[in-house]
């Protein structure tokens, strides 16, 4: 391995030494003090003086540097040329920083920027990448006033939105009508020849090819048939894709099922994707091709991925990440006010496998998987129920329980009744035993169900289970649950299906607000894509919650959409959806009033003359931090990767251990230029991104009122129960 002496000496190549000398033609002072430092602190202390002299004519950029000054309104107050200069002293304070680099197996990846670049001037060397100078370059230009952020109009942003069709759109209804009959007449074939063999789904003796058509056309309404028909390996996919996927995404596809990833498409889902490209929509569905079409460095580093969310990682009897107490796996704990529920049923299991998963790392180690039969409830389940439901009556502070896998909706019909019975037993127990309590604890005000299956198979939401989730509703709001959320993964317009549009309505109809978390994957992260979606969601009802920026290291080098694009999309997107504070207490009655929440969408839309409501935060799950985007870009790597410091989200309360975890520090995966050639490939145009190099500060947006937790009659405990600091946090 090299050290950093031996990289030091690397000569930078021909393309390295252009991007050098244009920095150096645009920057006539940096250039000066570059070529007349003698050694690294010359360097440092001359760019340092230079940068503060500048800064120190703003006393709220001063102080947003020295860290007296944050949160998003201090943010928007600063100047474009304000956050390069922000950067710059960040990049000279944090010279020499060695951080963990978990893209390479816990390596250590080093960030010196300045000197970097004082190398490849005076000596042509430093080993620094191509990606490196183009980011010094844009920081430089953004710092002398020679670069502005981009001023996007609506008029733009809507031509952008206008390049993705919703899945509603007759001519894509079209398209999916003759992927399904492709893919039915496959299935034909398949079952007359013995291939799919099930006693559910077989044809009578005698039945005519026309007679079999319209038996599948039935099948394809029930949601067993799409598992039980569900396609478990490579060939058959490409199969079914017509043979569509070029061979070398085969090779990629057939070592994934080497080395152990599930392959998982359900025929529903199957059938979203394009066979025959749409001239009006060419690249469309490259967001939801890449769920299923893995990638070769989630198969390089499948076996070896590690868990991103450290909370996660629960012993009995020992306090997580968060420094709480949990009874064994079933539970997920970051928060004082919230836990997830992953029940031993068939919830473990998905509708499909998406390649981005931010619990891959359980699909390699076995927890979750889609052996269907094999997840069946055990006879010990309600008693392990039981115990978890304690867990959630006895703690000072949980009020909200979100029930997920997996995905919530995978289960039983009876498992998830089992389930929220349990749930409507422990928050009336809990309620009763407040009675009696001078400090009252939390009361459970929220309930939330976490699935995909709207969107990956919509024949789950069936007359039965909107039933039990209306029974439950009901009896529930008369012990003081006040909010009832489906929370759900569409990740592009394209998914919004009739289908899909039918399942949403339906759970609207029981009561149950439904709301979106979009993963920001690359292909999700285009220009107008993610504004589209929230837009179609409207249409129909869904209202959007989160913005997820990848986690995860290199296994999702394909997906991760930098941190800096996250931001750019804040800014010059979704900014066009904010909804104005006179209509906050408008939009509180979403989750009391689902039945006509598209009409109250409507109203505050056509009020404040918004494209869309743009009610989600964008965040990062954080390794035992929790969501967030607040964070500074403090370096940068010799092949241009930006280095992130994190702090957590002010605006929530946390375990009392954040104080003292200190911020998070991540070398991202990919650096901007990477990042920007892979949209170009995409057949996107980079100038429409340049701004995106400026992003180098994120703050955290406040929770829309929205999703605010009702006030309680009482005041609630300051006493914290589960909760054991670790010792290493005592000293």
């Amino acid at each position: 391995m090299l050290t950093l002496e031996d990289l030091d000496k690397i000569a930078i190549n021909a393309k390295c030494h252009k991007l050098v000398y244009q920095i150096l033609k645009e920057n006539p002072t940096l250039e000066e003090i570059l070529m007349n430092s003698e050694n690294e602190v010359e360097v440092l202390e001359g760019i340092r003086h230079w940068v503060m002299k500048s800064l120190k004519k703003s006393s709220h950029a001063l102080k947003y540097y020295q860290r007296q000054a944050s949160g998003m309104d201090a943010l928007m107050k600063l100047k474009w040329n304000e956050i390069a200069a922000i950067r710059i002293l960040d990049y000279i304070d944090n010279a020499g920083i060695i951080v963990d680099d978990w893209n390479f197996k816990e390596q250590k990846t080093y960030s010196n920027p300045i000197i970097l670049l004082w190398m490849g001037v005076k000596k042509g060397i430093g080993g620094s990448k191509h990606y490196f100078f183009e980011d010094m370059l844009y920081l430089f230009r953004q710092f002398s006033g020679k670069s502005k952020p981009q001023k996007i109009e609506r008029e733009t942003l809507e031509e952008w939105m206008e390049r993705y069709p919703s899945g509603l759109d007759p001519r894509i209804v079209q398209l999916r009508e003759e992927n399904r009959n492709r893919i039915i007449e496959k299935f034909i074939d398949k079952i007359d020849n013995g291939v799919k063999n099930d006693p559910k789904f077989k044809f009578k003796s005698g039945m005519s090819r026309e007679e079999k058509r319209d038996k599948v056309r039935e099948w394809w309404n029930d949601r067993l048939f799409h598992l039980r028909f569900a396609i478990r390996t490579p060939r058959e996919l490409n199969e079914m894709l017509d043979f569509s996927i070029d061979p070398d995404r085969m090779k990629v596809l057939y070592e994934a099922e080497r080395v152990g990833i599930p392959f998982f498409i359900n025929p529903y889902f199957l059938s979203l994707l394009y066979v025959r490209v749409p001239y009006f929509a060419i690249g469309g569905d490259q967001a939801i091709r890449d769920y299923v079409l893995y990638t070769k460095h989630l198969v390089e580093e499948f076996g070896q991925i590690k868990a991103w969310e450290k909370e996660d990682q629960v012993e009995e009897g020992r306090p997580n990440a968060a420094g709480w107490l949990i009874p064994g796996h079933n539970i997920h704990r970051r928060y004082p006010s919230v836990a997830i529920l992953i029940p031993d049923t068939m919830g473990r299991a998905c509708g499909g496998l998406c390649s981005s998963c931010q619990r891959m790392y359980s699909f390699q180690n076995g927890e979750l998987n889609f052996n269907l039969e094999k997840l069946q409830p055990r006879k010990s389940w309600k008693n392990r129920l039981d115990k978890l439901m304690e867990y959630f009556e006895n703690d000072s502070q949980l009020r909200d329980i979100l029930i997920t896998g997996g995905d919530a909706f995978m289960s039983s019909d009876s498992s998830i009744k089992e389930i929220l019975d349990a749930v409507y037993d422990m928050a009336r127990r809990k309620r009763q035993a407040n009675k009696k309590r001078k400090e009252k604890y939390a009361e459970l005000v929220r309930v939330r169900l976490g699935t995909k299956l709207p969107v990956y198979l919509p024949q789950r939401i069936t007359p039965e289970l909107i039933d039990i989730l209306k029974k439950f509703r009901i009896k529930a709001s008369k012990i003081g649950v006040k909010q009832f959320v489906i929370q759900t993964h569409f990740e592009s317009p394209l998914e919004v299906t009739p289908e899909a549009q039918q399942g949403v309505e339906q759970l609207l109809s029981a009561g149950w607000l439904v709301v979106n978390q979009l993963v920001y994957t690359t292909a999700a992260s285009k220009r107008g894509h993610t504004a589209k979606l929230r837009q179609v969601l409207n249409d129909i009802g869904v209202i959007s919650y989160y913005t997820f920026c990848v986690k995860g290291y290199m296994e999702n080098y394909h997906h991760f959409a930098t941190n800096a694009r996250a931001v750019q999309e804040q800014m010059e997107e979704k900014s066009f959806g904010l909804v104005p504070e006179k209509f906050h207490e408008h939009i509180k009655q979403f989750p009391s009033s689902t039945e006509k929440i598209i009409d109250l969408i409507d109203e505050v839309r056509e009020g404040a003359g918004l494209p869309f409501l743009a009610l989600d935060r964008s965040v990062i799950n954080l390794p035992g931090v929790g969501k967030s985007l607040t964070y500074r870009v403090i370096g940068i790597t010799r092949y241009g990767r930006r280095i992130l410091e994190f702090d957590h989200d002010k605006t929530r309360k946390h375990s009392p251990i954040i104080e003292k975890m200190g911020k998070v520090m991540i070398a991202e995966s990919k650096a901007v230029g990477d990042y920007l050639r892979q949209l170009e490939a995409m057949g996107e145009d980079p100038s429409d991104y340049d701004s995106i190099y400026g992003y180098s500060i994120g703050e955290t947006e406040d929770i829309t009122s929205v999703y605010e937790y009702p006030d309680y009659e009482f005041k609630v405990t300051e006493e914290i129960t589960n909760l054991e600091i670790p010792s290493e946090y005592n000293n």
